[in-house]
Protein backbone atom coordinates (compact mmCIF):
# COMPACT_ATOMS: atom_id res chain seq x y z
CA UNK A 1 0.00 0.00 0.00
CA UNK A 2 1.36 3.41 -1.01
CA UNK A 3 0.95 6.41 1.28
CA UNK A 4 2.07 10.03 0.90
CA UNK A 5 2.34 12.54 3.76
CA UNK A 6 2.45 15.99 2.21
CA UNK A 7 3.21 19.50 3.43
CA UNK A 8 3.50 22.18 0.77
CA UNK A 9 2.96 25.86 0.09
CA UNK A 10 -0.72 24.98 -0.35
CA UNK A 11 -1.33 23.81 3.22
CA UNK A 12 1.66 25.04 5.25
CA UNK A 13 3.43 28.26 6.08
CA UNK A 14 6.98 28.77 4.92
CA UNK A 15 8.00 28.91 8.57
CA UNK A 16 6.84 25.31 8.96
CA UNK A 17 8.35 24.23 5.65
CA UNK A 18 11.61 25.77 6.76
CA UNK A 19 11.55 23.69 9.93
CA UNK A 20 10.83 20.58 7.84
CA UNK A 21 13.78 21.30 5.57
CA UNK A 22 16.10 18.61 6.93
CA UNK A 23 18.25 15.76 5.68
CA UNK A 24 15.64 13.87 3.67
CA UNK A 25 17.67 10.69 3.53
CA UNK A 26 18.09 10.56 7.29
CA UNK A 27 14.35 11.05 7.82
CA UNK A 28 13.60 8.20 5.42
CA UNK A 29 15.89 5.87 7.33
CA UNK A 30 14.19 6.70 10.63
CA UNK A 31 10.74 6.16 9.10
CA UNK A 32 11.65 2.74 7.72
CA UNK A 33 13.12 1.56 11.00
CA UNK A 34 10.19 2.89 13.02
CA UNK A 35 7.50 0.35 12.08
CA UNK A 36 7.60 -3.27 10.92
CA UNK A 37 4.98 -2.66 8.23
CA UNK A 38 7.04 0.05 6.50
CA UNK A 39 8.83 -1.60 3.59
CA UNK A 40 10.25 1.58 2.12
CA UNK A 41 10.29 5.38 2.30
CA UNK A 42 11.37 8.13 -0.08
CA UNK A 43 11.37 11.71 1.24
CA UNK A 44 11.10 14.68 -1.13
CA UNK A 45 12.16 17.93 0.54
CA UNK A 46 12.28 21.08 -1.61
CA UNK A 47 12.00 24.81 -1.03
CA UNK A 48 8.20 24.66 -0.94
CA UNK A 49 7.27 21.11 0.02
CA UNK A 50 8.05 18.21 2.31
CA UNK A 51 6.65 14.82 1.34
CA UNK A 52 7.22 11.30 2.63
CA UNK A 53 6.23 8.46 0.29
CA UNK A 54 5.75 5.18 2.14
CA UNK A 55 5.33 1.59 0.96
CA UNK A 56 3.42 -0.26 3.65
CA UNK A 57 3.06 -4.03 3.96
CA UNK A 58 -0.64 -3.80 4.68
CA UNK A 59 -3.16 -6.01 2.83
CA UNK A 60 -6.38 -4.64 1.43
CA UNK A 61 -8.83 -3.76 4.20
CA UNK A 62 -6.27 -3.29 7.01
CA UNK A 63 -5.81 0.20 8.47
CA UNK A 64 -2.41 1.78 7.70
CA UNK A 65 -2.76 4.42 10.41
CA UNK A 66 -0.41 2.81 12.99
CA UNK A 67 2.41 2.88 10.44
CA UNK A 68 1.41 6.38 9.32
CA UNK A 69 1.46 7.70 12.89
CA UNK A 70 4.86 6.05 13.39
CA UNK A 71 6.14 7.90 10.31
CA UNK A 72 4.78 11.20 11.64
CA UNK A 73 6.55 10.59 14.96
CA UNK A 74 9.78 9.93 13.04
CA UNK A 75 9.42 13.22 11.15
CA UNK A 76 8.72 14.99 14.44
CA UNK A 77 11.84 13.53 16.02
CA UNK A 78 14.00 14.59 13.07
CA UNK A 79 12.60 18.11 12.70
CA UNK A 80 11.55 19.10 16.25
CA UNK A 81 8.06 19.90 14.91
CA UNK A 82 5.58 18.54 17.44
CA UNK A 83 3.41 15.59 16.44
CA UNK A 84 0.10 17.41 16.82
CA UNK A 85 1.20 20.17 14.47
CA UNK A 86 2.21 17.58 11.88
CA UNK A 87 -1.07 15.68 12.21
CA UNK A 88 -3.01 18.91 11.78
CA UNK A 89 -0.94 20.02 8.80
CA UNK A 90 0.10 17.01 6.74
CA UNK A 91 -2.24 15.90 4.00
CA UNK A 92 -2.62 12.14 3.71
CA UNK A 93 -2.80 10.77 0.17
CA UNK A 94 -3.35 7.04 -0.11
CA UNK A 95 -4.12 4.29 -2.56
CA UNK A 96 -4.65 5.25 -6.18
CA UNK A 97 -4.20 8.95 -5.44
CA UNK A 98 -0.50 8.64 -4.60
CA UNK A 99 0.65 8.07 -8.17
CA UNK A 100 -1.38 10.95 -9.58
CA UNK A 101 -0.13 13.25 -6.81
CA UNK A 102 3.56 12.44 -7.33
CA UNK A 103 3.24 12.60 -11.12
CA UNK A 104 1.65 16.06 -10.82
CA UNK A 105 4.36 17.19 -8.39
CA UNK A 106 7.15 15.93 -10.65
CA UNK A 107 5.59 17.66 -13.66
CA UNK A 108 5.56 20.98 -11.81
CA UNK A 109 1.78 21.16 -11.59
CA UNK A 110 1.80 21.55 -7.79
CA UNK A 111 4.62 24.09 -7.60
CA UNK A 112 4.43 27.72 -6.53
CA UNK A 113 4.99 28.58 -10.17
CA UNK A 114 3.16 26.03 -12.29
CA UNK A 115 5.49 24.28 -14.71
CA UNK A 116 8.76 25.15 -12.98
CA UNK A 117 11.42 22.74 -14.11
CA UNK A 118 13.54 22.26 -10.99
CA UNK A 119 11.18 19.87 -9.22
CA UNK A 120 11.63 16.96 -11.64
CA UNK A 121 15.32 16.78 -10.81
CA UNK A 122 14.62 17.07 -7.10
CA UNK A 123 12.19 14.14 -7.27
CA UNK A 124 14.72 12.06 -9.18
CA UNK A 125 17.51 12.83 -6.70
CA UNK A 126 15.22 11.92 -3.80
CA UNK A 127 14.89 8.41 -5.22
CA UNK A 128 18.63 8.18 -5.78
CA UNK A 129 19.26 9.22 -2.17
CA UNK A 130 16.78 6.66 -0.84
CA UNK A 131 18.30 4.00 -3.06
CA UNK A 132 21.81 4.72 -1.76
CA UNK A 133 20.56 4.44 1.83
CA UNK A 134 18.55 1.30 1.16
CA UNK A 135 15.20 2.82 2.14
CA UNK A 136 13.38 2.36 -1.16
CA UNK A 137 11.30 -0.63 -2.28
CA UNK A 138 10.37 -2.19 -5.66
CA UNK A 139 7.00 -0.44 -5.66
CA UNK A 140 8.52 2.95 -4.76
CA UNK A 141 11.15 2.42 -7.45
CA UNK A 142 8.40 1.82 -9.99
CA UNK A 143 6.42 4.81 -8.73
CA UNK A 144 9.30 7.30 -8.90
CA UNK A 145 10.67 6.03 -12.21
CA UNK A 146 7.22 6.36 -13.74
CA UNK A 147 6.99 9.88 -12.27
CA UNK A 148 10.19 10.86 -14.08
CA UNK A 149 8.89 9.41 -17.34
CA UNK A 150 5.62 11.28 -16.94
CA UNK A 151 7.31 14.61 -16.23
CA UNK A 152 9.38 14.23 -19.40
CA UNK A 153 6.22 13.43 -21.36
CA UNK A 154 4.50 16.53 -19.99
CA UNK A 155 7.50 18.69 -20.83
CA UNK A 156 7.79 17.33 -24.38
CA UNK A 157 4.10 17.31 -25.25
CA UNK A 158 2.73 20.47 -23.64
CA UNK A 159 3.66 24.10 -23.29
CA UNK A 160 3.63 23.94 -19.52
CA UNK A 161 7.41 24.27 -19.26
CA UNK A 162 7.47 27.53 -21.20
CA UNK A 163 4.21 28.79 -19.76
CA UNK A 164 5.38 28.28 -16.21
CA UNK A 165 8.45 30.06 -14.95
CA UNK A 166 11.04 29.14 -12.39
CA UNK A 167 11.11 30.77 -8.99
CA UNK A 168 14.25 32.63 -10.02
CA UNK A 169 12.65 34.16 -13.08
CA UNK A 170 9.45 35.00 -11.26
CA UNK A 171 11.45 36.79 -8.56
CA UNK A 172 13.21 38.85 -11.21
CA UNK A 173 9.85 39.58 -12.86
CA UNK A 174 8.67 40.96 -9.53
CA UNK A 175 11.83 43.10 -9.37
CA UNK A 176 11.22 44.48 -12.87
CA UNK A 177 9.32 47.54 -11.69
CA UNK A 178 12.20 48.50 -9.41
CA UNK A 179 14.86 48.39 -12.12
CA UNK A 180 15.11 51.07 -14.82
CA UNK A 181 18.00 49.47 -16.72
CA UNK A 182 19.18 45.91 -16.10
CA UNK A 183 22.40 46.58 -17.99
CA UNK A 184 23.34 49.20 -15.38
CA UNK A 185 22.30 47.07 -12.40
CA UNK A 186 24.89 45.49 -10.11
CA UNK A 187 24.12 42.10 -8.53
CA UNK A 188 25.71 39.98 -5.81
CA UNK A 189 24.96 36.26 -5.87
CA UNK A 190 25.35 34.53 -2.51
CA UNK A 191 25.71 30.81 -3.16
CA UNK A 192 27.17 28.60 -5.87
CA UNK A 193 24.65 25.78 -6.24
CA UNK A 194 22.07 24.97 -8.89
CA UNK A 195 19.90 27.99 -8.10
CA UNK A 196 22.94 30.26 -8.39
CA UNK A 197 23.52 29.00 -11.93
CA UNK A 198 19.84 29.48 -12.78
CA UNK A 199 19.88 32.94 -11.24
CA UNK A 200 22.94 33.96 -13.22
CA UNK A 201 21.39 32.71 -16.46
CA UNK A 202 18.15 34.58 -15.76
CA UNK A 203 20.05 37.78 -14.93
CA UNK A 204 22.08 37.59 -18.12
CA UNK A 205 18.89 37.04 -20.13
CA UNK A 206 17.78 40.44 -18.84
CA UNK A 207 21.07 42.06 -19.83
CA UNK A 208 22.79 42.21 -16.45
CA UNK A 209 26.56 42.43 -16.85
CA UNK A 210 27.84 43.39 -13.41
CA UNK A 211 27.53 40.18 -11.34
CA UNK A 212 29.73 39.10 -8.44
CA UNK A 213 29.50 35.94 -6.35
CA UNK A 214 30.20 35.19 -2.71
CA UNK A 215 30.19 31.68 -1.27
CA UNK A 216 29.91 31.14 2.50
CA UNK A 217 31.43 27.69 1.94
CA UNK A 218 34.44 28.99 0.03
CA UNK A 219 33.45 27.80 -3.46
CA UNK A 220 33.11 31.28 -4.92
CA UNK A 221 36.39 31.35 -6.85
CA UNK A 222 35.65 28.12 -8.72
CA UNK A 223 32.10 29.19 -9.56
CA UNK A 224 33.30 32.61 -10.70
CA UNK A 225 36.00 31.13 -12.92
CA UNK A 226 33.60 28.73 -14.62
CA UNK A 227 30.95 31.41 -15.20
CA UNK A 228 33.12 34.40 -16.11
CA UNK A 229 32.24 36.61 -13.15
CA UNK A 230 34.08 38.06 -10.15
CA UNK A 231 34.42 36.25 -6.81
CA UNK A 232 34.09 38.24 -3.59
CA UNK A 233 36.38 37.22 -0.70
CA UNK A 234 35.05 36.94 2.82
CA UNK A 235 36.83 40.15 3.78
CA UNK A 236 34.96 42.07 1.09
CA UNK A 237 31.52 40.55 1.64
CA UNK A 238 29.99 43.34 3.74
CA UNK A 239 31.39 46.07 1.51
CA UNK A 240 30.01 44.43 -1.65
CA UNK A 241 26.67 43.58 -0.05
CA UNK A 242 26.15 47.26 0.78
CA UNK A 243 27.24 48.56 -2.61
CA UNK A 244 25.20 46.48 -5.10
CA UNK A 245 21.66 47.14 -6.30
CA UNK A 246 20.38 43.58 -5.93
CA UNK A 247 21.45 40.68 -3.71
CA UNK A 248 20.25 37.17 -4.61
CA UNK A 249 20.82 34.52 -1.95
CA UNK A 250 20.44 30.86 -2.91
CA UNK A 251 22.50 28.64 -0.63
CA UNK A 252 21.70 25.41 1.18
CA UNK A 253 23.10 26.74 4.45
CA UNK A 254 21.04 25.99 7.55
CA UNK A 255 21.69 29.47 8.97
CA UNK A 256 21.33 33.07 7.83
CA UNK A 257 24.10 34.13 5.45
CA UNK A 258 22.95 37.75 5.31
CA UNK A 259 21.60 39.95 8.10
CA UNK A 260 21.24 43.59 8.95
CA UNK A 261 24.65 43.67 10.65
CA UNK A 262 26.42 42.74 7.40
CA UNK A 263 24.76 45.47 5.35
CA UNK A 264 25.10 48.03 8.13
CA UNK A 265 28.81 47.27 8.45
CA UNK A 266 29.22 47.56 4.70
CA UNK A 267 27.41 50.87 4.63
CA UNK A 268 29.66 52.16 7.38
CA UNK A 269 32.68 51.24 5.25
CA UNK A 270 31.16 53.09 2.30
CA UNK A 271 30.38 56.14 4.44
CA UNK A 272 26.66 56.01 3.68
CA UNK A 273 25.68 56.29 7.33
CA UNK A 274 27.61 59.54 7.66
CA UNK A 275 25.90 60.94 4.54
CA UNK A 276 22.50 60.00 5.89
CA UNK A 277 23.19 61.69 9.23
CA UNK A 278 24.47 64.82 7.47
CA UNK A 279 21.23 65.16 5.53
CA UNK A 280 22.94 64.98 2.13
CA UNK A 281 20.47 64.19 -0.69
CA UNK A 282 20.33 60.52 -1.65
CA UNK A 283 19.17 59.38 -5.09
CA UNK A 284 16.62 56.57 -5.24
CA UNK A 285 17.32 55.56 -8.84
CA UNK A 286 17.74 51.76 -8.71
CA UNK A 287 20.16 51.75 -11.62
CA UNK A 288 22.82 53.54 -9.59
CA UNK A 289 25.15 51.91 -7.15
CA UNK A 290 24.60 51.94 -3.41
CA UNK A 291 27.38 54.52 -3.12
CA UNK A 292 24.84 56.99 -4.48
CA UNK A 293 21.61 55.40 -3.24
CA UNK A 294 20.14 53.52 -0.31
CA UNK A 295 17.72 51.60 -2.60
CA UNK A 296 18.47 47.89 -2.58
CA UNK A 297 16.51 44.72 -3.30
CA UNK A 298 17.35 41.47 -1.51
CA UNK A 299 15.90 38.30 -3.07
CA UNK A 300 16.00 35.29 -0.73
CA UNK A 301 15.52 31.98 -2.59
CA UNK A 302 16.81 29.82 0.26
CA UNK A 303 14.96 27.36 2.45
CA UNK A 304 15.81 27.45 5.26
CA UNK A 305 15.83 31.21 4.83
CA UNK A 306 19.19 32.62 3.85
CA UNK A 307 18.35 36.15 4.96
CA UNK A 308 17.49 37.33 8.44
CA UNK A 309 14.16 39.23 8.34
CA UNK A 310 15.85 42.13 10.13
CA UNK A 311 17.33 43.10 6.76
CA UNK A 312 13.90 44.43 5.79
CA UNK A 313 14.15 46.97 8.60
CA UNK A 314 17.13 48.76 7.06
CA UNK A 315 16.11 52.03 5.37
CA UNK A 316 16.03 51.62 1.60
CA UNK A 317 16.26 47.81 1.65
CA UNK A 318 13.37 45.70 0.37
CA UNK A 319 13.30 41.96 1.09
CA UNK A 320 11.64 39.60 -1.38
CA UNK A 321 11.41 36.04 -0.01
CA UNK A 322 9.64 32.83 -1.00
CA UNK A 323 6.54 33.80 0.96
CA UNK A 324 6.15 36.96 -1.11
CA UNK A 325 6.94 35.16 -4.35
CA UNK A 326 4.18 32.65 -3.61
CA UNK A 327 1.63 35.45 -3.09
CA UNK A 328 2.50 36.99 -6.45
CA UNK A 329 2.73 33.72 -8.40
CA UNK A 330 0.76 34.08 -11.65
CA UNK A 331 -2.40 32.18 -12.49
CA UNK A 332 -1.94 28.87 -14.26
CA UNK A 333 -1.81 28.85 -18.04
CA UNK A 334 -5.08 27.00 -18.41
CA UNK A 335 -4.70 25.23 -21.74
CA UNK A 336 -1.20 23.90 -21.10
CA UNK A 337 -2.10 22.96 -17.55
CA UNK A 338 -5.25 21.08 -18.56
CA UNK A 339 -3.34 19.13 -21.18
CA UNK A 340 -0.57 18.35 -18.69
CA UNK A 341 -3.06 17.14 -16.09
CA UNK A 342 -4.69 14.88 -18.68
CA UNK A 343 -1.30 13.26 -19.35
CA UNK A 344 -0.70 12.88 -15.62
CA UNK A 345 -4.14 11.33 -15.14
CA UNK A 346 -3.60 8.75 -17.89
CA UNK A 347 -0.18 7.82 -16.56
CA UNK A 348 -1.57 7.44 -13.03
CA UNK A 349 -4.40 5.20 -14.21
CA UNK A 350 -1.94 3.02 -16.09
CA UNK A 351 0.30 2.79 -13.04
CA UNK A 352 -2.68 1.92 -10.86
CA UNK A 353 -3.92 -0.74 -13.29
CA UNK A 354 -0.62 -2.56 -13.06
CA UNK A 355 -0.54 -2.21 -9.27
CA UNK A 356 -4.09 -3.50 -8.92
CA UNK A 357 -3.34 -6.50 -11.09
CA UNK A 358 -0.28 -7.22 -8.99
CA UNK A 359 -2.42 -7.09 -5.85
CA UNK A 360 -4.29 -10.18 -7.10
CA UNK A 361 -1.10 -12.00 -8.04
CA UNK A 362 -1.14 -14.34 -4.99
CA UNK A 363 -4.74 -15.34 -5.75
CA UNK A 364 -3.98 -15.86 -9.43
CA UNK A 365 -1.00 -18.05 -8.54
CA UNK A 366 -3.16 -20.02 -6.10
CA UNK A 367 -5.82 -20.62 -8.77
CA UNK A 368 -3.29 -21.71 -11.36
CA UNK A 369 -1.61 -24.02 -8.84
CA UNK A 370 -4.98 -25.55 -7.95
CA UNK A 371 -5.90 -26.17 -11.60
CA UNK A 372 -2.50 -27.57 -12.54
CA UNK A 373 -2.47 -29.90 -9.54
CA UNK A 374 -5.77 -31.34 -10.81
CA UNK A 375 -4.36 -31.43 -14.32
CA UNK A 376 -1.23 -33.33 -13.30
CA UNK A 377 -3.35 -35.86 -11.42
CA UNK A 378 -5.56 -36.47 -14.47
CA UNK A 379 -2.54 -36.72 -16.78
CA UNK A 380 -1.03 -39.30 -14.43
CA UNK A 381 -4.20 -41.37 -14.57
CA UNK A 382 -4.33 -41.08 -18.37
CA UNK A 383 -0.76 -42.32 -18.68
CA UNK A 384 -1.54 -45.25 -16.38
CA UNK A 385 -4.39 -46.21 -18.70
CA UNK A 386 -2.19 -46.21 -21.80
CA UNK A 387 -1.96 -42.69 -23.24
CA UNK A 388 1.04 -43.72 -25.30
CA UNK A 389 0.75 -41.05 -27.99
CA UNK A 390 0.07 -38.23 -25.46
CA UNK A 391 -3.12 -37.07 -27.14
CA UNK A 392 -5.11 -37.18 -23.92
CA UNK A 393 -2.45 -35.17 -22.10
CA UNK A 394 -2.43 -32.62 -24.91
CA UNK A 395 -6.22 -32.33 -24.78
CA UNK A 396 -6.21 -31.94 -20.99
CA UNK A 397 -3.58 -29.21 -21.11
CA UNK A 398 -5.56 -27.37 -23.78
CA UNK A 399 -8.72 -27.65 -21.69
CA UNK A 400 -6.93 -26.29 -18.61
CA UNK A 401 -5.76 -23.28 -20.62
CA UNK A 402 -9.26 -22.61 -21.90
CA UNK A 403 -10.76 -22.88 -18.43
CA UNK A 404 -8.19 -20.45 -16.95
CA UNK A 405 -8.52 -17.87 -19.72
CA UNK A 406 -11.77 -16.27 -18.52
CA UNK A 407 -10.86 -16.15 -14.78
CA UNK A 408 -7.51 -14.52 -15.67
CA UNK A 409 -9.18 -11.85 -17.78
CA UNK A 410 -11.80 -11.28 -15.09
CA UNK A 411 -9.02 -10.82 -12.53
CA UNK A 412 -7.60 -7.92 -14.58
CA UNK A 413 -11.03 -6.37 -15.09
CA UNK A 414 -12.00 -6.58 -11.44
CA UNK A 415 -8.59 -5.26 -10.32
CA UNK A 416 -8.79 -2.24 -12.63
CA UNK A 417 -12.26 -1.40 -11.35
CA UNK A 418 -11.13 -1.73 -7.73
CA UNK A 419 -13.30 -4.79 -7.08
CA UNK A 420 -10.57 -7.27 -6.14
CA UNK A 421 -12.55 -8.56 -3.18
CA UNK A 422 -15.43 -9.69 -5.42
CA UNK A 423 -13.01 -11.80 -7.45
CA UNK A 424 -11.45 -13.23 -4.29
CA UNK A 425 -14.88 -14.07 -2.90
CA UNK A 426 -15.84 -15.91 -6.08
CA UNK A 427 -12.56 -17.83 -5.99
CA UNK A 428 -13.35 -19.03 -2.49
CA UNK A 429 -16.99 -19.81 -3.29
CA UNK A 430 -16.26 -21.86 -6.42
CA UNK A 431 -12.92 -23.50 -5.68
CA UNK A 432 -12.52 -23.08 -1.92
CA UNK A 433 -9.28 -21.21 -2.49
CA UNK A 434 -8.28 -18.60 0.10
CA UNK A 435 -4.83 -17.11 -0.68
CA UNK A 436 -2.67 -16.27 2.31
CA UNK A 437 -3.13 -12.50 1.93
CA UNK A 438 -6.89 -12.90 1.76
CA UNK A 439 -7.00 -14.96 4.94
CA UNK A 440 -5.07 -12.20 6.68
CA UNK A 441 -7.64 -9.69 5.49
CA UNK A 442 -10.50 -11.78 6.87
CA UNK A 443 -8.77 -12.08 10.23
CA UNK A 444 -7.99 -8.38 10.42
CA UNK A 445 -10.09 -5.86 12.33
CA UNK A 446 -12.31 -3.49 10.42
CA UNK A 447 -10.30 -0.73 8.75
CA UNK A 448 -10.26 2.82 10.05
CA UNK A 449 -11.71 5.13 7.38
CA UNK A 450 -9.07 7.29 5.72
CA UNK A 451 -9.49 10.86 4.62
CA UNK A 452 -7.21 13.44 3.13
CA UNK A 453 -6.07 14.48 6.60
CA UNK A 454 -3.41 12.58 8.53
CA UNK A 455 -5.14 13.02 11.86
CA UNK A 456 -8.46 11.51 10.81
Amino acid sequence: MLICLSASHKNSSFDLLERLSVDAGAVGSVIVSGHDATRGAVVVATCNRFEAYLDLDKPFGVSPLPAVFSAIEAVSAATAVDVETLRDTLDLVHGNGVAEHLFAVSAGLESVVVGEGEIAGQVRRSLERARSLGTTSPELERLFQRASQTSRGVKNRTGIGSAGRSLVRLALDLAESRVSDWAETSVLLVGTGRYAGASLAALRDRGVEDVQVYSPSGRGARFAASHGIVAVPATGYAHTAASVDIIVTCTTADHHVLDAAVITAGRAELGLDRRERSGAPVSVCPARTARESRSQLVIDLGLPRNVDPDVGGIPGVELLDLETIRIHAPLEELNATDEARAIVGRAARKFTDVAEEQSLAPAVVALRSHVFELLDAEIGRARARGDDDGRIEQALRHLAGVLLHIPMNRAREYARSGEQQAWLDSLEAIFGIVPEASSEQRAAPAPVPLTRRANS
